[in-house]
């Protein structure tokens, strides 16, 4: 029942969008080239579809995205369990960890492209960068927020590491890591199509970039869209494993 109501929700406000939209090239005599109308952007949508574009550039960004992406989540998890425990260390880091997380990772670019040359590798660092300062910073709180009767109940038992980290402190800090999971996939995934769109020749970023210069307005909202839903589907794949962990822990998640 929660599911079809969820599955009713979704439908009602796609329709409300496609309507707005649709209304909006009729009221004000958008010519097609300004604001294409749904159809024609559903046109393009399958068009892509069908002649494998979209595949093709999915497979590129969504290697890129994995690669950069995960690498930073494992990094930064356990650095911060680390970091997390050892205050007087953090207190040392805190500063620096502050300084460099809002500098946009694209700012970094000119320096990636001279390290690690052209190709994928400069949008992987750059998802990495993304991706890191999020994961790390909630992993850290998360850790520093442990309930103290955890530990003491450790210590009464005489837990050692690393059994006091896996089944004490990581479940307990988990839910602030998850979230932390959530932010940072949605920063990595917008920096990876920015990336993508400023100095890819490959890549859903470059699909819009290109539809852009052959002046497919059509193609361009097309791009827009794959990009909301892949980042929709990818953001539910984590909730997916979230829910997953928590019934491993026997924790049953608050809907």
């Amino acid at each position: 029942m929660k599911t079809l109501r969820k599955t009713t929700n979704i439908f009602i406000g796609i329709s409300i969008i496609i309507v707005i939209w649709q209304l909006t090239t009729m009221l004000f005599d958008f010519e097609e080239a300004l604001l294409p109308p749904p159809l024609m952007v559903a046109e393009g949508i399958v068009s892509l579809i069908a002649d494998g574009t979209f595949f093709e550039h999915l497979k590129v960004s969504m290697y890129r995205f994995l690669v950069g992406y995960l690498s930073a989540v494992i990094v930064a998890v356990l650095l911060g369990l680390l970091l997390g425990r050892m205050t007087k260390l953090w207190d040392i880091f805190d500063p620096i960890v502050q300084l460099l997380r809002p500098v946009a990772p694209i700012a970094w670019s000119p320096f990636i492209v001279l390290w690690f040359g052209i190709g994928s590798a400069p949008a992987i660092v750059i998802i990495f960068i993304a991706a890191f300062f999020p994961v790390l910073l909630s992993t850290v709180s998360g850790v520093k927020k442990v309930d103290g009767t955890y530990l003491k109940l450790a210590r009464n038992l005489e837990i050692k590491q690393p059994q006091l980290m896996t089944k004490i402190i990581f479940p307990a800090a988990f839910p602030a890591i998850a979230n932390g999971l959530h932010i940072g996939l949605g920063t990595a995934w917008i920096f990876l199509v920015s990336g993508e769109m400023v100095g890819a020749q490959s890549g859903l970023g470059y699909l819009i970039v290109d539809a852009r210069n052959l002046l497919r307005l059509d193609l361009v909202l097309a791009g827009i869209i794959f990009i909301g839903v892949c980042g929709l589907l990818l953001d539910k794949a984590i909730r997916l494993f979230e829910r997953w962990i928590e019934k491993q822990w026997g924790i049953v998640p608050n809907d």
